[in-house]
């Protein structure tokens, strides 16, 4: 039977998925949220969890809806968007809508370990929602998945490239215990729920697990291995510098790993797999088979630790070229080399202090510039290269003789240049 589905969260990474699913599968989908999906076939309804609280809001987007299907949620707040609001609020309003409304079904993503024994905010306030939609009139399902791996999934993405790193870190000595499941097995889920008979009950609750639970560096090591790499040393913290260190990374953008995170780790996220393997059919896909396409993959996940490793790398390259130029190399010798590069000796302490300037705003910028702007960054980097360069072996041709390389050493930097720029360029 095809359905019309609301559907929150589908520009978001599981969203997404589900709403391609519904579409292959005939169904009509309706998204609500902050900003429309870019397939043309997806209808639009303009919501926002983080103010629409109230039950009345959602009644008047229900008219005509036969299932409804909740996917917001966020791993850490952050501005407007709040855990309570989110998690809770908004959906208990969106379910006690679906209630009055006569909603047939009721699809709710929540997480594993949103349970009784929640520590953390963010698996309390999934709670919260699960209770509010588990105690309304509802022919409702709270799908509980465990990590959920998908070739575009930003978790999947950080653990692909943890996977690839030359040692592994095992934070703690708790078991650490996973699941992963993977997005095309979740998707399928969903599908089939929908389209159980309207008179056949749906679990209250489904977890969403892998085959077999694993500790998490285990996982790593399969996906390293599905990746066609060896083995991975394995760095074992104490649990003390392990949350120690997960404070510290909780200050880095984009980080997974926060004291939460960590706990959360700690406490395990696994499931018996028996009823996800009832309502496919089969069993779920195993990690060894999660990536598709291994040298990509392997190539992508090692790009995003040698990136960042290359900036560093040039940063600490410009800003120890301006220290020593400006302080740690002697000003006479300079201001000789500058004279016989054809500088008039009246701008001679213009020129060096000013070059080591430009040498010190390069660093600093390979730090903080945004993406969009590093190619920029590298041009101008590569340019003020070149003219040194050419400068040097024109005034100073010595220098292409020397034992050090001095000159020549330019041409690996300008290949490093070049590498990012094409890699970052739009």
């Amino acid at each position: 039977m095809k359905m019309v589905v609301l559907l929150t969260g589908a520009t978001g990474f599981i969203g997404a998925h589900l709403a391609q699913a519904l579409l292959d599968k005939g169904h009509r989908v309706l998204a609500a949220g902050r900003r429309a999906c870019s397939d043309p076939r997806i209808g639009f309804i303009a919501a926002d969890f983080a103010h629409d609280t109230e039950k009345a809001v959602w009644a008047a987007r229900l008219k005509g809806i036969d299932a409804v299907i909740n996917t917001v949620g966020i791993f850490r707040e952050h501005g407007a968007q709040r855990f309570a609001a989110l998690h809770r609020d908004a959906p208990c309003a969106l379910f006690a809508a679906c209630a009055d409304e006569g909603v047939a079904l009721v699809l709710h993503v929540s997480a594993l370990g949103a349970d009784a024994g929640a520590q953390s905010a963010y698996h309390r306030s999934k709670k919260a929602g699960d209770d509010c939609l588990a105690r309304l009139p509802l022919r409702a399902c709270i799908l509980q998945p465990s990590l959920v791996y998908g070739a575009d999934g930003a978790s999947a993405r950080q653990f692909r490239m943890l996977a690839t790193l030359p040692c592994a870190v095992r934070f703690g000595t708790a078991a650490q215990l996973v699941q992963p499941v993977h997005i095309d097995d979740v998707a399928a889920a969903v599908c089939a729920l929908l389209e159980l008979p309207p008179a056949q009950e749906v679990p209250p609750r489904l977890a969403l697990a892998g085959p077999q639970p694993m500790p998490f560096p285990a996982y790593l090591a399969q996906l390293r291995q599905a990746m066609g790499l060896g083995r991975q040393p394995v760095l074992r913290l104490p649990t003390p510098l392990a949350h120690a260190l997960a404070r510290g990374a909780a200050l880095l953008p984009g980080s997974l790993l926060d004291p939460e995170a960590l706990r959360m780790l700690e406490r395990g996220n696994c499931a018996d797999p028996a009823p996800l393997a009832c309502l496919l059919g089969r069993p779920p896909r195993p990690v060894r088979s999660f990536i598709a396409q291994p040298y990509q993959a392997r190539r992508d996940a090692q790009l995003d630790w040698l990136l960042p490793l290359l900036r560093l790398s040039l940063a600490l390259l410009w800003i120890w070229t301006a220290i020593v130029s400006a302080w740690l190399y002697p000003a006479a010798a300079s201001y000789a080399l500058l004279e016989r590069s054809g500088v008039p000796a009246a701008l001679a302490p213009l020129l060096l202090y000013g070059a080591a300037a430009l040498d010190l705003l390069f660093g600093l910028a390979c730090l903080a510039l945004p993406r969009r702007w590093r190619p920029r960054l590298w041009l101008a980097q590569a340019g003020l290269i070149v003219f040194y360069s050419l400068v040097i072996l024109l005034r100073l041709p010595e220098f292409l003789f020397h034992p050090y390389g001095p000159l020549s050493k330019n041409l690996p930097i300008l290949a490093l240049l070049v590498l990012l720029y094409q890699l970052e360029k739009k």
